[in-house]
């Protein structure tokens, strides 16, 4: 039970001291100058005893960026891309806002200023889809807090976030991938034929190793990832299960990667290297290779991905349907498909109304 034990103060006024133990046993106690204020103290201590909220107020001065430093070396279920991802958030982001606030004055006034301005020329111009992640990070920061009972509520939850338009994707015509595959480097041919016919993502094309490419079949194994974190090559597992599938590639692509193999391909060595025989890093080859192909094309603006977003274009336009596009470009499940790519699908509403016309009496 808490208490409270009437003081007087060396001026002759008087203040109300409650006292109370946290569930770890612990006496704690706060001062008020009027007895009514004392007994609501009183009150909510009592509530928050009998629901299990009760935690010493002193626990929570602890700043954001101190916290930060206890918590993140726990967090081991990440990629190590998205690892280094959202440390740059919390230190580009997070950090300069609330490094310094201690985790009990945290208040969703101050959030909803700096989330407005995380959108502005002044505050990084964030796109909403960063935005997101970044405010994501905050929120996994703050909830462990409360779920350590270092605070009584995660005044991060449920943010008004700003609204994510999804973007027109970019495709290439069969006619625009052959001429980007006609102007890149001879030795990466085969890399814009693989992304653009068979759909897989930069970081799989990267990690692709020659016992996984079957060229009498023409079928291609996704089970490996390369990411560059911090200048560092990490290989690992796709992202999700579901990425980890067989993708069949048509004759022509099968014909380029026998070139590519030659007679003596190591099993063990990846498809696509750097000129020196090494793992290739994404950034190095785009500035090195993609960009000026791209520019040699005349198809730019274009990403890498977008290659992946021509082959599922092409895979619907040759009559592919959601469930063979979810399972070949590894996405977990067909609404995903619908979607990003429902648009390319035909619509088929002539012929249901003339279908239905016939109905009539």
């Amino acid at each position: 039970m808490a208490s409270i034990v009437e003081k007087r103060l060396g001026d002759g006024s008087k203040a109300y001291l409650v006292r109370f133990r946290t569930a770890d046993g612990h006496q704690r106690s706060k001062q008020f100058k009027r007895k009514r204020e004392a007994d609501a103290y009183v009150s909510l201590v009592e509530v928050d005893r009998m629901s299990g909220a009760l935690i010493d107020p002193r626990l929570g001065r602890i700043t954001v960026d101190e916290w930060w430093h206890q918590w993140w070396p726990t967090v081991t279920n990440l990629r190590a891309s998205t690892r280094a991802r959202d440390a740059q958030y919390y230190n580009s982001h997070v950090r300069p806002a609330f490094g310094d606030t201690p985790l009990n004055k945290l208040d969703r006034t101050s959030m909803r200023s700096w989330l407005a301005a995380l959108g502005s020329p002044s505050g990084g111009d964030l796109a909403p889809a960063t935005i997101h992640k970044v405010v994501q990070i905050l929120n996994k920061t703050v909830n462990a807090a409360f779920e350590d009972r270092l605070i009584p509520h995660n005044p991060v939850a449920k943010l008004p976030l700003p609204k994510i338009e999804r973007q027109e994707m970019r495709f290439l015509t069969s006619d625009e991938l052959w001429r980007l595959a006609d102007a890149m480097d001879e030795r990466y041919r085969s890399f814009i034929l693989v992304a653009g016919f068979g759909g897989l993502r930069l970081g799989e094309l990267l990690g692709l190793r020659w016992s996984r490419v079957d060229l009498d079949t023409g079928r291609i194994r996704v089970a490996e990832t390369l990411v560059d974190v911090e200048a560092h090559i990490h290989f690992g597992p796709p992202k999700t299960k579901a990425s980890i599938r067989s993708v069949p590639v048509p004759s022509f692509v099968r014909d380029e990667l026998a070139r590519l193999a030659g007679e003596d391909a190591d099993p063990d060595e990846l498809v696509f290297r750097s000129p020196m025989g090494q793992p290739i890093r994404p950034a190095l080859f785009r500035r090195r290779f993609w960009e000026p192909a791209v520019r040699g094309a005349e198809v730019a603006p274009l990403r890498i991905h977008d290659l992946r977003h021509t082959a599922v274009s092409l895979w619907i336009a040759d009559g592919a349907n959601p469930k063979q596009v979810a399972a070949l470009a590894g996405h977990s499940s067909v609404s995903v498909v619908l979607d990003r790519y429902g648009h390319l699908y035909p619509a088929h509403d002539d012929d249901l109304i003339v279908r239905l016309e016939r109905r009539g009496r």
